[in-house]
């Protein structure tokens, strides 16, 4: 048996070669053989030639995306070849006539209309550049908030450091001079007092050098009463006293006695006097109260031999509290001028030149008819 396709099994058949026929696809020819006229179509033109292909007759290509009729056939492409020979599908021209290409491509816009447009699209333009604007002011505001809450935490730092220093040389002070923390934390609560009654009066106008004049003041009488403390020469004093005047009192508390009772009598008849001055009967009865328990407190004060370290501790608050007792003293015997404080927040030179200028204006310029 040989091969050779169905035609070689039939007995006493010649065999022959089998040649492939060309065919067009259908979506061009419709399957009929290339240089042939179909007769079931006598008025159709025959297309040029197209490259031979293996594909059978019947077979549809693989790109062809043409949709298929109700019966199941493809539905034919527009044969161009027979509206170029001036058939019924011919395409219409290229260019067409003026009135399609003028409604086709629409009547131009007018000159309010483009002026609307341009407008509309410059506020769009503003629009977007005050939104990026807001929007990096709004991250270089945060970033300010970052940096000034780390500023003010720096410095809430920085203030507490110093706090904690100043306290703590206070502290050190008064526990390695004067033997108790007592003395210190008294020491820097008078002395920041002082500070702050300087400042006011500093910015009131006082003087900075009257303020410093009371404390050299101040100082002197510190210094004076840590020494007379600090090497018991009241307690010898008063002793002394006691010894002359109250010899029936026993010896250990003669100089407290004479002391105080001494003080409180000079301290009530101050009290009385200052009181009567001021206030009538009722302000010097109250001065005599307070001038004599001030007093007697005072000759308590010095009747004890309080010893160097004490004496000294002593001194030292004698002076802080005696320099914004002689800062008061000084306010209510000069007093506070209150025009030159006033003077200090007006601009009198620019008032005055102002004054200067409009009445120079309308001498030159008169501002109505003279009759």
């Amino acid at each position: 048996m040989t091969e050779g396709g169905p035609d070689s099994s039939s007995p006493g058949s010649q065999p022959r070669s089998r040649r492939p026929r060309r065919v067009a696809p259908r979506s061009s020819s419709g399957g009929i053989e290339i240089g042939r006229r179909p007769a079931s179509h006598p008025g159709a033109a025959i297309i040029g030639p197209t490259p031979a292909t293996d594909e059978p007759a019947r077979s549809r290509p693989l790109d062809d995306s043409q949709p298929s009729n109700a019966a199941g056939g493809s539905t034919p492409r527009p044969n161009t070849a027979a509206g170029a020979s001036g058939g019924q599908g011919a395409l219409p021209p290229a260019g067409g006539s003026s009135g399609d290409a003028g409604a086709a491509a629409g009547e131009a816009p007018g000159i309010r209309e483009q002026l609307g447009a341009t407008r509309a699209a410059v506020q769009r333009l503003i629009a977007a550049h005050v939104e990026l604007a807001k929007a990096e002011l709004g991250e270089v505001m945060d970033e300010v908030k970052r940096v000034a809450a780390l500023a003010l935490m720096a410095l809430a730092a920085v203030m507490v450091a110093g706090l904690l220093v100043a306290i703590g040389i206070s502290l050190f002070l008064g526990e390695a001079l004067f033997g108790s923390l007592g003395w210190g934390v008294l020491h820097g609560s008078v002395l920041l007092v002082g500070v702050a009654i300087a400042a006011v009066l500093l910015a009131l106008g006082l003087g900075g050098g009257r303020i410093g004049m009371d404390l050299l003041l101040a100082v002197i009488v510190g210094a004076i009463v840590g020494v007379a403390l600090g090497l018991d020469l009241t307690n010898r004093g008063w002793t002394a006293a006691g010894d002359a005047v109250a010899g029936t009192v026993a010896a250990d508390v003669r100089p407290l006695v004479v002391a105080a009772g001494s003080l409180a009598i000079v301290g009530a008849v101050l009290g009385l006097i200052g009181g009567a001055r001021g206030g009538g009967m009722s302000g010097a009865f109250m001065g005599g109260l307070l001038g004599a328990i001030g007093g007697g407190l005072l000759g308590v004060l010095t009747a004890v031999a309080l010893g160097p370290r004490v004496g000294a501790a002593v001194g030292v608050t004698a002076g802080l509290i005696a320099w914004p007792a002689f800062m008061g003293l000084t306010v209510a015997r000069r007093g506070i001028d209150a025009e030159a404080l006033q003077a200090r927040f007006v601009p009198r030179q620019t008032i005055e030149t102002t004054k200067e200028t409009i009445e120079w204006v309308r001498e030159r310029t008169p501002l109505g008819r003279r009759s």
